[in-house]
């Protein structure tokens, strides 16, 4: 297998699995067996025993079992999620150049104009930025482990066109536009928070 054939793998077995478990097709407790998840994929044992890895990292697997994250789990990323993007978009409002700027602001766009998948992409892109323009490696690396919730969450409230969704992202970009610290972190935070209350309602429903 070439080097891109098995990240390629690892990708597919990741969001394979991953999905599985957020649908609830594998339900809390069931035990992860490699042989039979690389047998339905097609793929071999090495990118199923990474991509469980992965998935342990990020708390949806436990010793090889299925963690359903709660209401309460929920909640308890998104407290951390908000601290953590409160600080970083507070650092943007500060320091961010011209370049990731841009970017941001093109996150917006595609935001109003492209695809459900484009949506997707240009959500996950926008908070990406926010966070890595930070230049902390254990910021970034504690948002990472955070990314199958995040998932979760970004698919909810674009896939069910959550209100507002994207004037917000405008008005974030616009106030680290303007170096308004406080604003920024105010908006985000208050962001983050209708995100959450949206996905708890909707699963609920």
């Amino acid at each position: 297998m070439t080097k891109k054939a098995t990240q390629l793998a690892y990708i597919q077995a990741y969001e394979y699995i991953r999905d599985r478990i957020l649908n609830g097709e594998l339900e809390r407790g069931t035990k992860l067996v490699e042989e039979r998840l690389a047998e339905e994929m097609g793929i071999s044992r090495t990118p199923v025993r990474d991509s469980i890895r992965k998935l342990e990292q990020e708390g949806l697997i436990k010793d090889k079992r299925v963690v359903n994250p709660s209401d309460s789990d929920l909640r308890d990323v998104f407290q951390v999620r908000t601290l953590l993007e409160g600080f970083a978009v507070r650092h943007c409002a500060m320091y961010m150049g011209e370049g990731d700027l841009d970017k941001l602001r093109n996150c917006v766009e595609v935001g109003r104009t492209g695809t459900m998948e484009q949506v997707m992409a240009a959500n996950k892109e926008f908070h990406e930025i926010i966070v890595g323009a930070t230049n902390n490696p254990v910021m970034i690396d504690i948002f990472e482990r955070m990314q199958s919730i995040i998932y979760l969450f970004r698919k909810t409230v674009v896939y069910h066109k959550r209100p507002l969704l994207i004037d917000e992202h405008q008005d974030i970009y616009e106030a680290i536009a303007a170096h308004d610290a406080d604003e920024a972190e105010r908006l985000m935070k208050a962001h983050l928070q209708l995100d959450l209350e949206f996905c708890l309602n909707r699963m609920k429903g």
